[in-house]
């Protein structure tokens, strides 16, 4: 047994401290930590039964739901490695991951089959037996709760060092291919113990689990209610309803919830009438992804009347790196905090990599134990994302008097809408592969719902605008990327208009500009 134990171990021993504690519910299911560590431990035999062996990857393309996280817990008690998957993606996207990822076996959710049976003759190194559906049975696919219904339930021997990777998540990539996070169980013990200290959960807590698990936020503030005994309601991330969000509160004595900006702004926007929920219970809320507007924050603490605000600031690769807490809402606003519990003090490097001064603008590098290990098979870029043991992903902050930061730009151009990054190149790639189009630019400009939607300049090739059109370069990107990376707007314009450097590349900054 190493040092500190990892989420799946540290489920034994919750099912024996709490036998009476629910760990997993939904709309329709609820389990105790004893039938949850029995769940789970039944899937752990069944994945090793597969023929997997420590450090294989398990790709997964599931909604939110009970049984993502099953295969969470399986994967850290059998030291197999998580490959979560964004279930946004088309077959495209999904087919570079699984490949990509080298990943041995393939969990999807009965309604997502069909697409992924429109790639499974390029996904070579996956055998044809190790495709399981949960929910309805499909043909080629072991059907999930059949698969586990007579596997053994006492733990799997395996033998799991913190220090090995337990989760790999990719992230969008600025040359339009996602990299890899390489991320150990090390770090994301880290993350449960630092915040539950610098959050003050604790076991009686219960936790709305509404951000997708395929993000990193989830696999974040989730878990650490598992890890610590607490309660989890697990909520499918796709349907979002603020009436039905604040039953649940009112139902479930949900204590902490963790959102984006868009998710406040549809519950601050529901009718006078459908607003009579008790959500006293809610001790704890956070807001990621994006600045909350001062109007918003002082909705927010009303809404959910002597509620603690926190705002966090991070990466997939870096963790918490800054927190807002309570105390400092209103009167830091635009900031992103200071360093969370944990964290080093964090560097603002001028392009020479020196340090620059207060209120000055630099590069935002942070360091601690919450940090990812690598990108997958890109030994290249993670040696430029770090400098002397520091990360960087690439924001542009400063930091005032007092130590608090605020972030001013993104130094890739990266596009935050509903809680989702876009990189505009990647989005490029697919836009500028239409045969009309000559050259184009993708930007994020603001929008009230979303905190930013994502809009595609487009220069057409010769001299008659009419012959490309909004539709032909929707239909284009209808079939190759995920509907959150699509352009919600085209704008025509001639090459002369294209705002570019003297070298010929395009300046993003006056586009958004201009459009704003």
């Amino acid at each position: 047994m190493t040092a500190w134990m990892n989420l799946g171990q540290q489920l034994k021993m919750n099912a024996k401290k709490y036998p009476a504690t629910v760990a997993l519910k939904d709309k329709h299911r609820s389990y105790t930590y004893p039938e949850t560590n029995q769940r789970v431990n039944r899937l752990a035999h069944c994945l090793l039964s597969l023929g997997l062996n420590k450090g294989d990857k398990v790709a997964v393309f599931m909604e939110n739901s009970i049984e993502i996280v099953e295969i969470f817990l399986a994967t850290a008690k059998t030291g197999l490695v998580i490959v979560p998957i964004n279930f946004r993606l088309v077959a495209r996207e999904v087919e570079y991951i699984v490949d990509n990822s080298d990943a041995k076996a393939f969990f999807v959710d009965a309604e997502f089959a069909p697409m992924i049976d429109r790639v499974k003759g390029s996904l070579s190194k996956i055998p044809a037996e190790n495709y399981v559906a949960v929910g309805p049975s499909c043909d080629g696919y072991h059907e999930y709760e059949a698969f586990i219904a007579d596997a053994a339930d006492h733990e799997p021997v395996a033998e799991v060092d913190s220090r090995d990777t337990w989760i790999l998540i990719y992230t969008s990539g600025t040359t339009g291919k996602p990299k890899g996070v390489v991320r150990s169980h090390a770090s994301h013990i880290a993350f449960y113990l630092i915040n539950g200290i610098d959050f003050g959960f604790h076991e009686h807590d219960v936790c709305l689990n509404v951000m997708p698990l395929c993000h990193i936020n989830s696999t974040f503030f989730t878990f650490t209610f598992l890890y610590i005994g607490a309660t989890v309601y697990i909520h499918p991330a796709r349907s979002f309803q603020p009436v039905e969000i604040l039953q649940i509160i009112e139902q479930e004595k949900i204590t902490f919830i963790s959102l984006i900006p868009t998710h406040y702004n549809l519950i601050l926007n529901i009718p006078e009438e459908d607003r009579q929920y008790d959500v006293t219970s809610v001790r704890k809320l956070l807001c990621s992804s994006a600045p909350v507007r001062k109007s918003m924050k002082l909705a927010i603490i009303d809404f959910f009347s002597g509620v603690d605000l926190y705002e966090g600031y991070g990466s997939t690769e870096a963790g918490i790196v800054t927190v807002l807490k309570p105390e400092d809402q209103l009167k830091k606003l635009g900031s992103i905090g200071q360093e969370s519990l944990g964290t080093d003090f964090v560097k603002l490097l001028d392009n020479s990599g020196q340090e620059v001064g207060v209120g000055e603008v630099g590069e935002l590098y942070s360091k601690g134990p919450m940090l990812f290990d690598e990108y997958y098979k890109l030994p290249e870029k993670t040696a430029s994302a770090f400098k002397n043991g520091w990360f960087s992903a690439g924001d542009m902050a400063r930091r005032d008097k007092e130590g608090f930061f605020q972030i001013v730009d993104r130094k890739d151009n990266m596009i935050i809408s509903g809680g989702e990054n876009i990189y505009p190149s990647e989005v490029e790639e697919v836009v500028g592969s239409h045969e009309c189009v000559f050259d184009c630019a993708v930007i994020g400009l603001p929008d009230e719902k979303w905190g930013e939607k994502v809009v595609a300049v487009i220069v057409p090739k010769g001299t008659d605008q009419a012959d490309v059109t909004e539709e032909m370069i929707m239909d284009c990107c209808r079939e190759q990327m995920a509907g959150y990376k699509r352009p919600k707007k085209i704008v025509f314009i001639k090459e002369d208009e294209m705002p570019r450097t003297p070298t010929g590349k395009i300046l993003h900054r006056k586009l958004r500009e201009r459009l704003s």
